[in-house]
């Protein structure tokens, strides 16, 4: 599935001459067209923002209008789309619904270089999970998640006065138990003076 950008407009090219989408998951709302092989001149019209998703098409004629909410997305995908016609191979940064027709491209490049960092930004900004494909059309995540939260290997423990180490040397952060003098004055038969005021 390719598509074309437009983020926040419609672009001056033609239709389908290129498979690149780039948008920015931090300037959302965002309008662009995408392909879509079972609408009526095989595009379809996106709206997304962070809380719903919203599909316009037409098929034989008929308008229709689809809105389907973010939380009701599995996850954001990358996935590689084999090559159509004269075009290349590309890697596709997708947010996934079960029902594939509703799925929708939110970056499309010919080189993966940025595709990595774009798949989980765009995680991060709507708020649902990170996908890979399993190669039998499966997805999962690929890291272990606690709620909306990643789980990772535990980190060892710092030493506590780390911070406090380099200042000063740790001889000097010890203290010393007090010691009675040998011989201790005692003065008696004195009168004691107390000021007043």
């Amino acid at each position: 599935m390719g598509a074309e950008q437009a983020s926040g407009r419609a672009t001056d090219q033609a239709l389908g001459s290129s498979r690149a989408l780039r948008l920015d998951p931090h300037a959302l709302p965002a309008r662009y067209v995408a392909r879509d092989g079972g609408a009526d001149g095989q595009v379809r019209n996106i709206e997304l923002d962070r809380e719903r998703v919203v599909l316009r098409r037409a098929v034989r004629g008929i308008p229709m209008k689809v809105g389907v909410p973010i939380r009701e997305f599995r996850g954001v995908t990358l996935r590689t789309l084999p090559p159509e016609g004269d075009e290349p191979a590309a890697v596709a940064v997708m947010l996934e619904h079960r029902d594939s027709a509703l799925s929708v491209p939110l970056f499309v490049a010919g080189a993966g270089d940025e595709a990595m960092a774009e798949w989980k930004s765009w995680s991060r900004v709507l708020g649902v999970p990170l996908l890979v494909d399993d190669g039998d059309g499966a997805l999962r995540e690929p890291f272990r998640r606690l709620g909306q939260l990643s789980v990772g290997p535990v980190s060892p423990r710092k030493k506590r006065r780390a911070a406090v180490r380099w200042r000063r040397p740790s001889i000097l952060m010890r203290r010393k138990p007090g010691r009675p003098a040998a011989a201790p004055a005692v003065h008696r038969g004195e009168r004691e003076i107390i000021a007043r005021d």
